[in-house]
């Protein structure tokens, strides 16, 4: 098997990079290439004025809605709604005149795909009305993607567990059908039973080995006592590295020393956070999470859809508006908005594999930019990406034109 070097790369210290690939994975990687005389040679500096090109890990989306995306459809302007319920109401009127869902939820995994993200987490709607359909439509599209974007998907609750009859056994159905999370959703502002929610959707994962992810979104003080419950529920369980809560806005409504507390509690029982840096929203304090030994990643949320009506499904766009929402300025910090887009994403999911390390899947994205810090502060469009250290789409340019040659 021939042997295919890349050369002129840097890494995310804008250190010079080489990768050797063999078999689709990483056999070497280092400042200088290994001596292997039938190598196939890569040069990943192409027209830039640079070193060469950055070259990541694929990203990972640790929180996106695939069923309720407009991408792929005619452009749907945005309704205001007063309340959730009004929201939840207007969401189902659109969605019942769009196109299919699984056409729909392939436009958007492959936009996201074409942007460099190579997993995700999916959080599909699960209910009473709606049943399974969601799931099953973006299980299908999920399918077609199979071996190229690893998508795990949650049973989402979106209209609540116990005050929506039935739901909670359709939750425990979708995870036997296929489903990789089972949701939770506001277990005292919509649900109205806090105890009754957390029972039923912590029973579901200890039953049946699911992970499970929340998303919370009530405020200030009853918001932290919902993150002390969860990780209460989470260490007694074992369930450590299993849980996560999306949102949790709470954390950025609180002074630093409920922060703190809390932060303490979640460490301890091994809950990550999932936050997307919304726009017109408080949200947990990045840094100060990991400095307590929480898990924190990143996700785009809802995308084009009738919650709002951004989003494009690039995972290093969303890391910029996270650094730039958290106040970000240092090298050091612009590569934790990075590392929430990537790795720490990836370790929530439980992704074997993943990373530039040998031994794994030579899957990395190469961008211009001389550094990691750099890359999320501009967010450059150009990506090209290499799928088991072969060039994908625009990628193949840097072979076209002469730059592979024997070593």
């Amino acid at each position: 098997m021939t042997d295919r070097v890349f050369i002129n790369a840097v890494d995310i210290d804008g250190t010079p990079l080489s990768l050797t690939v063999r078999d689709g994975r990483i056999l070497a990687i280092g400042a200088q290439p290994p001596a292997l005389g039938e190598a196939e040679v890569t040069d990943l500096r192409g027209h830039l004025v640079l070193p060469g090109h950055l070259v990541l890990p694929g990203f990972v989306d640790g929180h996106i809605h695939l069923d309720k995306s407009f991408v792929g459809d005619r452009w749907h302007p945005h309704q205001p709604a007063a309340t959730l319920r009004e929201r939840l109401a207007i969401e189902k009127r659109e969605l019942a005149a769009a196109p299919p869902m699984e056409g729909r939820a392939d436009a958007l995994i492959a936009q996201a795909a074409a942007f460099g993200t190579v997993a995700m987490r999916s959080h599909v709607d699960v209910d009473a009305t709606t049943g399974l359909a969601n799931l099953h439509a973006v299980m299908a599209a999920r399918e077609k993607w199979r071996g190229i974007v690893d998508i795990q998907l949650v049973a989402f609750p979106q209209a609540g567990v116990m005050s929506c009859p039935g739901t909670a056994d359709l939750l425990e159905a979708a995870v036997r059908e296929g489903a990789d999370v089972v949701g939770g959703i506001d277990p005292s502002t919509l649900d109205g039973d806090a105890e009754g929610q957390l029972d039923r959707v912590f029973g579901i994962a200890d039953r049946l080995g699911a992970k499970i992810d929340i998303h919370l979104h009530e405020p200030d003080m009853p918001g932290i006592e919902q993150l002390a419950r969860i990780a209460a529920r989470t260490k007694a369980l074992g369930l450590a590295g299993r849980v996560a809560v999306s949102h949790a806005y709470a954390l950025g409504d609180v002074e630093p020393r409920a922060v703190d507390e809390v932060a303490r509690r979640l460490a301890d029982a091994g809950v990550a956070i999932m936050t997307n840096a919304p726009g017109d929203r408080a949200f947990p304090p990045v840094l100060r999470l990991r400095d307590a030994g929480v898990a924190v990643f990143a996700g785009n949320d809802n995308i084009q859809d009738t919650w709002w009506p951004y989003g494009n499904g690039d995972m290093l766009q969303r890391a910029m508006l996270i650094g730039y929402r958290s106040g970000f300025y240092t090298d050091a910090e612009l590569r934790v908005a990075l590392d929430m887009a990537s790795h720490a994403g990836a370790a929530v999911l439980g992704l074997d594999g993943y990373g530039l390390r040998v031994g794994n899947e030579a899957t990395f994205v190469a961008l211009p930019a001389p550094n990691g810090a750099a890359a999320v502060a501009a967010a450059p469009a150009p990506r090209f990406l290499f799928r088991k250290g072969e060039p994908q789409g625009e990628a193949s340019a840097f072979t076209a034109g002469g730059a592979t040659r024997p070593a």
